[in-house]
């Protein structure tokens, strides 16, 4: 199995990807474990700040000492310099708000998952022509679950996740599955700021557990 074929599976096989950003690294970090103990094995930590990268060496650090099972990506590459600093570090998936073809170019070829941004059948064209296999719609506010279904059978050999405006109810969540995804990105309606500033780590974990049962009860 190829590095790519393992994010992929592990990403669509817990259904959803968590997606956040903390400057401080202890709340990081703290995040982290209560996502993993919560069931996640595949996280996004988006580059939205100026201590992001000293922050995912650490996420690295405790992954590889107490979690090593637990895939770190990193979300917001807008950049060739970014992703060669996220891949210097070890970043097993890069994930980015639009598709920037010097970043498929220097990951593809590397077995490393690129997953960018798309809202429009062209944008699409060209991030599968340069070799993307996993689309992350973006934001998935403003295309909404109907985009999904009227593009699905256009392109039948690509996997894609809705990011932005998926909640965390069922009804949310199995409209998008319904439509064809294969895994939603949650961010903000999971891992919310009000949460993060509480250090309320209980209720992300118990939140996450209910979506991925919500996932599972969907998929099966």
């Amino acid at each position: 199995m190829t590095k790519i074929q393992l994010v992929t599976n592990t990403i669509i096989n817990q259904g959803a990807l968590p997606l956040y950003y903390n400057a401080d690294e202890t709340v990081t970090i703290d995040i982290l474990k209560s996502l993993y103990k919560a069931g996640i094995r595949a996280v996004e930590y988006t580059s939205r700040g100026e201590s992001a990268l000293s922050n995912f060496k650490k996420m690295i650090e405790i992954r590889n000492a107490k979690m090593p099972e637990m895939l770190l990506g990193i979300g917001t590459i807008k950049n060739l310099q970014q992703a060669e600093e996220y891949y210097k570090v070890g970043a097993d998936f890069f994930i980015s708000p639009g598709f920037v073809a010097e970043v498929a170019t220097f990951l593809i070829p590397k077995d490393i998952l690129y997953s960018p941004g798309c809202m429009t059948p062209t944008e699409i064209i060209t991030a599968e022509a340069a070799g993307v296999t996993f689309i992350k719609l973006f934001p998935g506010n403003a295309l909404g679950a109907g985009f999904m279904s009227a593009i699905k059978d256009v392109f039948p050999n690509l996997k894609f996740m809705p990011t932005g405006g998926v909640d965390i109810t069922k009804e949310s969540i199995e409209s998008w599955f319904k439509a064809g995804v294969s895994a939603v990105g949650m961010g903000s309606k999971l891992i919310s700021k009000d949460l993060m500033a509480a250090k309320d780590y209980s209720t992300i974990e118990n939140e996450t557990k209910k979506v991925l049962e919500i996932i599972q009860t969907l998929t099966k």
